[in-house]
């Protein structure tokens, strides 16, 4: 998400980014609904630490730690 931002510049300082228009409705969209913002930031959570930890574990494993 963002990847794809215009970054204007005011002498060397970063002033404003520029989105496509769907991009922003597709970011009202999310930020307006509380379900899908909580999932959204359930996911980015997951990914930084899939980033952080290579090590595996079997659904017993999670299981009968969350238990």
């Amino acid at each position: 998400m963002l990847e794809d931002a215009q970054i204007i510049s005011d002498k060397d300082k970063k002033k404003f980014a520029v989105i496509s228009y769907d991009e922003f409705i597709r970011l009202k969209k999310l930020l307006n609904n509380e379900k899908k913002l909580e999932n959204y930031l359930d996911y980015l959570h997951i990914q930084n630490v899939k980033k952080r930890s290579k090590e595996k574990f079997s659904i017993d494993e999670v299981k009968a730690e969350l238990a």
